[in-house]
């Protein structure tokens, strides 16, 4: 059965909702940049780049591109007031110090527990890609994970032990989907919320992995 899940515009939306007044946020290449363009107006995020940006804004508009001002994904973005330009040691050492408050990052697998696998399949053929994956995974005081919850062959990419070499263990808090936002545990997965349509017995039958209701 097909499932009408949230799109990728839908899916930065809710994770922008999640995001606290005054929160420090790294967003990770891929998918987890357009939650920028979502961050609720009224509340004052800063948003952080790993290639030497505090402050940075949303997608410019087309036709004001500059291509000097960009993410770590190569992405033309904007620079909020106050905003600063700083050197890529000092950006890790804001990584590696504990200084933000939420990383979003993409992956490939994520455990029941929280195990982060999303720098390498481990085929002969993949291009290796860590950047700053394991330095956020456990730098962030929260790491959470932005993704399709299937892979193109219709596998779960939430899976009871990760297969794919990993970027940290237990690090990732939260998995927002496609088609459903769950907390990992040390207990296991927690459910969230579901997209209309899906119930929480079909979404333990698509991941395959029990997953527990969370307490009003």
């Amino acid at each position: 059965m097909t499932y009408h899940g949230r799109n990728k515009e839908q899916l930065a939306q809710r994770v922008a909702r999640d995001i606290h007044e005054g929160a420090c946020v790294n967003l990770g290449i891929g998918m987890p940049t357009l939650v920028a363009n979502h961050l609720p107006a009224g509340i004052e995020v800063i948003l952080h780049s790993e290639n030497g940006i505090l402050g940075m804004g949303p997608a410019p508009p087309a036709g004001e591109e500059d291509y000097d001002l960009i993410n770590a994904g190569k992405q033309p973005v904007t620079l909020r007031p106050g905003g600063a330009f700083f050197h890529h040691a000092d950006s890790f050492a804001m990584m590696r110090g504990g200084h933000l408050d939420i990383c979003v990052l993409g992956a490939f697998q994520v455990s029941a527990t929280g195990d982060l696998a999303n720098w390498h399949t481990g085929e002969r053929d993949a291009i290796p890609a860590v950047g700053g994956a394991m330095d956020l995974a456990v730098g962030a005081r929260q790491t959470w994970v932005m993704m399709d919850l299937l892979t193109r062959k219709g596998e779960s990419k939430i899976v009871e032990r990760c297969t794919y070499p990993l970027t940290g263990i237990g690090c990732v808090k939260r998995i927002y989907s496609d088609l459903a936002t769950l907390e990992c545990t040390p207990q296991g997965l927690k459910l969230v919320d579901v997209v209309e349509g899906l119930d929480h017995a079909a979404l333990e039958r698509i991941v395959g992995l029990p997953i527990s209701r969370s307490t009003p």
